[in-house]
């Protein structure tokens, strides 16, 4: 490398000191001079020692690196040891600190700059997050921590070794799109959880009803219901958290749809933009018409609702096989059909199996009709449920204005000749 270039990279080598010592003297600012092992001067020394012990093995060979990090671990680890007899702190935080900006320093020389720099901000902030981290530790239960360790072991171990490809006579069941779907499910459930501890009350039913829409409009309907039986005063914060989620639930259904096959557009934006609009404004007027109604908490037990993800995944699994199967066997009236008893649990299955076969094995006409019955029938059992399950007043706040959304897109089709279907 050219002078210019070395000159570059010691700099960075010693940047990466100066901002890791920076945190480090700022977390002990009210020690004393020389009453501590390591601040902002050591640390900022310990990445040029680093840049100049990585420049040393460029000529001298790597060993010098090994020989050189040796010895200075050596007098970092026996200068802290005399700070903690006398502290009595067993933190090894700073030895590993130093440790490690050290060998940033060496990247920095001889390896790639960009992930020194990045590696020595994460570090830093890492550092600088101490107490709320802790504080973030110190409010985890078992439960949470255990529903994380599962997703991460779908996610990277379960996942990877799923085939990407279809295994069915019929191509309508891919392993990999299913488990996937059964993560993304999981996920997103875990996402409502955390939402709902973090702000609760208003804000938490919204949010536990955005994040649970992108899940399943249906299973987040059964949960805010039970809730609005248990508090009878918030009927309408709780359908406003219902119709929010079937808001999300046609905003999913399109953004899906078009994205697999852009041919679709006209046949769903005008019907699913209206009644998701009357939805919205649905909600809007119940979440803000009456602001003395009382704000419950969400009692969430489970946070990652795996078994839900899964139910949910081999349901779509089976609905695009039955799909399939109909369309063989009936043609276009059996899509239409499986469209229709899908719909009462779930309109995904027969979005993302008509987006795939719409415009090929079956015509955009019948998948965009196919599409939309899911959605209306969907609709229209999220409005049952919610009477079985929130009581009488949530039912009929639900479902008066499903019926005015529904009505609303059959009159934007009516309306409109032009529109294919």
């Amino acid at each position: 490398m050219d002078e210019y270039e070395l000159f570059r990279r010691l700099g960075v080598a010693l940047a990466i000191g100066l901002l890791v010592g920076l945190e480090r003297g700022w977390q002990s600012r009210d020690e004393e001079d020389h009453q501590r092992a390591a601040g902002f001067r050591t640390f900022a020394l310990s990445g040029l020692l680093g840049g100049i012990a990585g420049l040393v093995s460029v000529h001298a060979g790597g060993v010098v690196i090994g020989l050189i990090f040796l010895g200075y671990t050596a007098a970092f680890v026996a200068f802290h040891w005399l700070e903690a007899s006398v502290d009595r702190d067993m933190s090894v935080t700073s030895v590993v600190a130093g440790m490690v900006t050290f060998l940033l320093g060496c990247l920095a020389i001889v390896g790639d700059l960009d992930i020194a720099i990045a590696a020595a901000v994460a570090m830093t902030a890492l550092l600088a997050l101490r107490e709320q981290l802790h504080r973030l530790l110190a409010s985890l239960t078992w439960h949470e921590i255990r529903a994380v360790l599962i997703l991460l072991a779908m996610s990277f171990l379960l996942l990877p070794i799923l085939p990407n490809r279809t295994i069915d006579p019929w191509n309508a069941i891919n392993p990999y799109e299913i488990w996937l779907l059964a993560i993304l499910i999981a996920a997103v459930s875990f996402a409502g959880y955390v939402a709902v501890r973090a702000f609760g009350d208003r804000l938490g039913v919204i949010l536990a009803a955005i994040a649970g829409g992108v899940a399943s409009s249906t299973a987040t309907t059964l949960a805010l219901a039970r809730l609005g039986r248990e508090h009878p005063t918030s009927a309408g914060l709780i359908s406003a958290g219902i119709l929010i989620a079937g808001v999300v639930m046609i905003v999913r259904v399109g953004i899906v749809a078009i994205a697999l096959n852009g041919e679709l557009l006209p046949y769903l934006l005008l019907p699913l933009a209206v009644g998701g609009v009357i939805l919205a404004l649905g909600a809007f007027t119940l979440l803000f018409g009456n602001k003395e109604q009382e704000r419950p908490q969400l009692q969430i037990d489970n946070p990652l609702a795996l078994g839900t993800a899964l139910r949910l995944a081999a349901f779509i699994a089976g609905v695009m096989l039955a799909t399939e199967f109909l369309r063989w066997t009936l043609g276009p009236v059996g899509a239409l059909i499986v469209a229709g008893i899908s719909g009462v649990a779930d309109a995904d299955a027969v979005t993302i199996s008509m987006a795939r076969l719409g415009g090929g094995e079956v015509d955009l006409k019948t998948a965009g009709q196919a599409i939309l019955i899911a959605v209306a029938v969907n609709t229209t059992s999220k409005a049952a449920l919610a009477a079985w399950g929130g009581g009488r007043k949530i039912g009929a706040l639900v479902g008066a204005i499903s019926a005015v959304a529904l009505a609303g897109g059959a009159l934007a089709i009516a309306l409109m000749p032009s529109l294919p279907i």
